[in-house]
Parts: structure tokens; sequence; C-alpha cells
């Protein structure tokens, strides 16, 4: 039975799927990384919220962790490159909860422009201080989103609703989608030069962070408004309190800091800043949908292997999830045969997906492969890590598809280039589930990958066969079965003989030396 443990305060919907679907859950928020870290080895996954912090020296103690699942949509509280290299997949909840975040810019908006909050402050003290606050109409002004993704999207339309123009920034962002949104897509600083309000809505990576500078500012209009609903990071405070100390920009709302929790900044006390605590996602509907979304999605890849909204693996659907698998274990099974024979440093990966399989998600299907090849070279190799391994040793992979069937309706063909050469594998499904060898180097043989198999290459020559049962034979090695490939008569053969249990390295040596064999190996599956 998987096991889960819920390190941030989150709804107890999430613990009651767990539970109802068989995952034994702990719910325990609040924990030191040290307490966390003591106990992560128990656990098959995580759930967290902000609070958490999951780094290197947690990974390295989560020896039995398969998947973090983010409730929420910001996953920079998780390092990411060391749960890849680890083999833990990272999930989130992007749609969760997009629409609370989203009403939340806008009301943080409407609040800065019609100074609310310092409105409010001062009638609750008693003053009748109408003549102080002379707010800003939201009609006919331009606003720039910085981001259209899930929440830019829904601003977007809450602003368009307002009779806002709306301009957006987003290297994604397509005319298409950009024309449905009813947005005009512009470049950065355009979107800098024309906007009367600004908001952000994107992740923060090394290419966002400062998105909002002194140098950024200074190609803005003056009297421009900046709402941040986004990640802190993404503007440097002490360059926005200059700019509107200075009068360039008249006023900021801020939900995110670049410190949290945020105890002093220097925005705080300035009533031109609106200012909240990270309460974009704060609404019941929200933390309820995210809580929901992120135990489902969970519990789909622990007991099934479906995989949804992931940070650092191909998604699979549970609908995929069937459908795949037997394809993933005849990839992983080539992948294997070849990894096996590897005699040098593997240069390139070409996988060709012919007939039916060239018409699903594949991306899952060569991760699958990859985790095949390298697992015999390299350890701790699985489908999270393995495309990342593989582009750390400079192992190049190319995918080439064809909806047209070969000899078969559906085939998978690898060819390794190594400082040797090349040398590929193909295969086959049988019966739609069944994964069978159908080719090796271009010869055609039909076999089933056993857990233990000989594989020989040898001259073409009378009396082979026999002698090769007979070496087996007096070793007390049973035969299973025996499978046989040629182009020409007289030409290079090719043998897999699936055997009962792993042969000892005398017997293969006996067959190594037996006239006219060319290589033999002892493979395992």
């Amino acid at each position: 039975m998987p096991k889960v443990l819920i390190s941030d305060k989150m709804s107890p919907a999430a613990a009651e799927i767990f539970s109802s679907r068989g995952i034994e859950v702990d719910v325990t928020p609040g924990m030191t990384p040290d307490e966390l870290r003591a106990v992560i080895g128990q656990y098959d996954g995580l759930a967290i919220r902000s609070a958490t912090k999951v780094t290197k020296d947690i990974l390295a103690a989560a020896t039995n962790l398969r998947v973090v699942g983010r409730a929420g949509i910001g996953v920079d509280n998780v390092d990411i490159p060391a749960a890849s290299s680890h083999g833990v997949v990272v999930m989130n909840t992007p749609f969760g909860n997009s629409i609370t975040t989203a009403e939340h810019a806008i009301s943080l908006m409407l609040s800065m422009l019609r100074e609310i909050p310092a409105a409010n402050a001062s009638t609750h003290a008693g003053k009748w201080e109408k003549n102080r606050f002379m707010g800003v109409e939201v009609t006919g002004k331009t606003l720039g989103v910085i981001g259209v993704g899930n929440i830019g999207a829904i601003v977007a339309d809450r602003a368009q609703g307002l009779k806002m123009k709306v301009i957006g920034f987003d290297p994604f962002l397509s005319p298409e989608r950009a024309q449905d949104l009813g947005v005009e897509k512009v470049e950065l600083d355009e979107l800098f030069r024309r906007a009367d309000v600004i908001t952000l809505h994107t992740p923060l990576t090394d290419g966002t962070r400062g998105i909002i500078n002194a140098e950024a500012i200074g190609k803005m209009k003056t009297g421009v408004y900046i709402v941040n609903c986004a990640r802190g990071g993404l503007v440097v405070e002490k360059d926005l309190k200059a700019a509107l100390d200075a009068g360039k920009v008249a006023g900021a709302a801020l939900d995110v800091f670049s410190e949290e929790p945020a105890k002093q900044n220097p925005l705080f006390g300035d009533e031109r800043v609106v200012a909240t605590p990270h309460l974009g996602a704060s609404t019941v509907e929200a933390q309820e949908n995210v809580a929901l979304q992120v135990a489902e999605q969970m519990a789909d890849y622990l007991l099934t292997g479906a995989i949804t909204n992931a940070i650092n693996v191909p998604s699979v659907t549970a609908e995929e999830a069937p459908r795949l698998k037997p394809y993933m274990k005849l990839a992983e099974q080539l992948g294997s045969f070849s990894g096996q024979l590897v005699e040098s440093g593997i240069r390139g990966v070409t996988i060709e997906y012919s007939g039916q399989v060239a018409t699903l998600n594949t991306r899952p299907i060569t991760a699958a492969l990859l985790t095949g090849l390298l697992r015999p070279l390299l350890d701790s190799v699985n489908m999270v890590n393995a495309p990342i391994v593989a582009k750390e040793r400079n192992i190049s992979v190319t995918e080439v598809r064809s909806d047209k069937a070969t000899d078969f309706q559906t085939q998978i063909k690898l060819t390794i280039s190594d400082e040797r050469g090349g040398r590929s594998v193909a295969g086959t499904l049988i019966a739609g589930s069944k994964p069978r060898l159908v080719s090796i180097e271009d010869v055609a043989i039909e076999a089933e990958l056993a857990p233990n198999m000989l594989f020989v290459v040898n001259d073409d020559k009378p009396g082979f066969i026999g002698a090769v049962g007979r070496a087996l034979g007096e070793a007390g090695i049973n035969i299973a079965s025996f499978h046989l490939g040629r182009q020409s008569p007289g030409a290079r053969a090719i043998c897999l003989i699936e055997v009962d249990q792993p042969l000892r390295e005398a017997v293969l040596k006996q067959v190594q030396g037996l006239p006219n064999v060319v290589t033999a190996l002892s493979l395992t599956f």
C-alpha cells in the first residue's frame, strides 16, 4: 500500500481522497526541516503547499519518494533539478486556483485605483476626508498583462468586462490564441510604453526574475500602476519604492513579496501601496479545489501510473496509461537489450515509431526506452531522470514517426550509435499487449524477452545448435525456448535462447569458446 505525507495545512478532503483510494496517509503540518528529513524515507508521496521546502537534503533522505504534489501553481519551494535526478515526479495544480488569483488581481487593481484601503482606514478613524481620495476610472484604460497563461487569460477577460483595452506579452502566446482572448500581443518594451496598469502573471524563472526593475520602470508611462499577484521576485522592491517616491509610479498593489512571510519591507507604510499577505489563492473554493486536485493526481500516479500536471516528466492521462503501458514495457525491453550489448560510449539514439504507436503520446515511451538503455550502465535511472541523464552525457535523442505500418501494424525500432559504429533492434506488440523482438541488426527474429537469455552471434554453419544445446545441457541449464535468425545461408546468424536460470560465468565462457561463435552474452530482463 502506498503511503503519503501531507506536511502543510490543507483541506481535510485531500486526506479523505487518499484514504478512500486505499492509500495510507499521515497529516503532519508545521514540521521543521529536520523533522521532515527524519521521516520522509517512509513515504511514497509528499503533498505540500508553500510552507514546506523540498530541498536537496530532503530529497536525499527520501529514499522511497516517488511523487511530490504541490496544491497550487508555484513550485519554487521544490528543488526541481534535484527531484528529477532522484527520479521524483513533481506535480502542481495549475487550474485549481486560477479564477481566485485572477479575481484577487482585479480586486487589488480596483482597490489601488480608488484608494479604498486608505479611505477605509480614514473613515474608521472618524475622519470624513471625501476630498482627499480622488480615484481613477478603469474604463478606457490600457491594461498590460505580462504572462497570458491560465491566470493572465482570466484577468484579461475580466478586464475587458470592465471596458479596459488589454495588451499582453507572453513568448508562448500564439497570434490565434491572442485573437481568441481579445488581447493584442505586443513585445515587452511596447507593453511598458503603452500600459496604464501593468499586472504580472508569469512564473519566477531566471529570465523573469526582476522583470520590473529600475530600467523597466524608466520605459513606462509616468503615473503607471503596477499589480503583482504572481511571485515576489518579479519586482525589485527597492526600485519600485524609488519610482513611487519620484512620482514615476502612481501606485502599486502587491500580494507577494521577495521574502515571505514579509514582516518588513521598504514598501510597507506607503499609502500608495496596497499590500495583502499572499491571498491570491485564499478562498474556500480554491483551497478545496487544489486539495482535491493534488490528491487525485497523486493517487492516480501511485496506483495507475497516470501523470497529470507534472513539471519534470511527460504527462500521461488516466485514459492513456493502460494503453501506453505495453508500449512502454516494449520500449524499456528494447532499451535494456541494447544497453546490455553496448561496449563503448553511446553517442546517439534514434527511435523510429511506425504504425499505430506513432499516433500515441510517445514522450513517456521514449523515457521508458532511455531508462532501459541506461540502467545497465548507470545506477538509479528511471523514467523521470533518464532523459536528463542522457542530455548530461551528450547523448543525442532523435524521434522519427510514421503512421504507415511496416511489416507489423505497430513497431518501435531503436538504433544506437557509439564509438564502434551502431546497432539496431526492433519490436512490436502481439495481440495488442505482448512485447516481441522482431529484428536484431535488421535480421528477422521473433522472440519474447524472458528474465534470463543467452544472446549469441555466430557464423551460420552446421552443428552450432547441437553444440550450444550440449554445452548448456552438460551444465544443467534447461532451455525454455530457442530463436534463430539469419540474413542469408552461411552469413552471420543470431540466436536468442531463453534459459531457466542465470548463466554462470564458466558456462558463458564455454559457449563463447565454441566453434563459429563470434559473440555470446548473458542478458537479464
